[in-house]
């Protein structure tokens, strides 16, 4: 019986794969010749099988830019460029996008230590540093071993300090891993969808006015109360948003 069910599920798939990728031809066909509300339609029918790509997300804002929708385009940039941060097409295509938005909001640098640990922690994944923990470890007991056997001073004295080392790096690579795991948890991107957003001071509408965001500004939320996300922009300033005004970049 499993065995059916797999044949069935591969059958499934790869029909859905061939369907999705007819589709993605036929909307690219309509965005080639400027009907961007029917390409949009067709890709988003990808979209809601469950596929996801860069490519499909990037094709996308396309249309969506083409149609001049500043908050959507912007939206599925930032979603392409999750999965392909380096892609230098999507990082041309966001700029003239991010032009279109009103809100002119200055980042606020980050300096010293803080800004150096960043640094060496986004050099890898959490998966990574991890891994080099244990190998780091795996390589103290190796060292480890080889101390208690082996009856050469030099080879002794060799065997304590590269061990010493390798453990405390285990303990640095560790620390990285943790580190990295906080930064991508903490790290909530949203969309400002709404024309004009009121930003409160605090999570009800009887709060007095903090500032205003438009469309397609990209803010931090931080936090959840009922039907209010507090929010942080690139300049530090924070504010609670309705719910309904924004949307979530890392919704896959």
């Amino acid at each position: 019986m499993k065995k059916v069910i797999y044949i069935l599920t591969f059958f499934l798939s790869t029909y859905v794969l061939a369907q999705n990728k007819q589709l993605f031809d036929e909307a690219n066909t309509l965005y080639n010749d400027a009907n961007y509300t029917e390409a949009l339609e067709k890709y988003k029918s990808i979209l809601e099988s469950g596929e996801h790509s860069a490519e499909l997300y990037f094709n996308i804002a396309n249309a969506h830019y083409k149609l001049n929708h500043i908050a959507p385009s912007i939206y599925y940039y930032e979603k392409a460029l999750l999965l392909k941060p380096n892609d230098k097409d999507i990082k041309n295509n966001i700029a003239f996008a991010r032009n279109m938005t009103v809100d002119a909001i200055d980042t606020v640098p980050e300096v010293g230590i803080s800004k150096f640990v960043k640094n060496i922690t986004n050099m890898m994944s959490f998966d990574a540093w991890a891994k080099l923990a244990v190998g780091f470890v795996v390589l103290f007991v190796i060292l480890l071993v080889t101390y208690y056997f082996t009856y050469s001073t030099s080879k002794k004295r060799f065997s304590f300090v590269t061990g010493s080392l390798s453990l405390l790096l285990s303990f640095v690579a560790l620390g990285f891993a943790f580190h990295k795991f906080e930064l991508v948890k903490n790290d909530q991107p949203a969309i400002v969808f709404a024309q004009e957003s009121k930003i409160k001071s605090e999570p009800n509408l009887r709060s007095s006015e903090a500032f205003v965001l438009h469309e397609g500004t990209k803010v931090q939320v931080l936090d959840t109360v009922s039907n209010w996300k507090k929010i942080k922009l690139s300049d530090g300033k924070t504010g609670w948003i309705m719910n309904d005004d924004i949307k979530i970049l890392k919704d896959f």
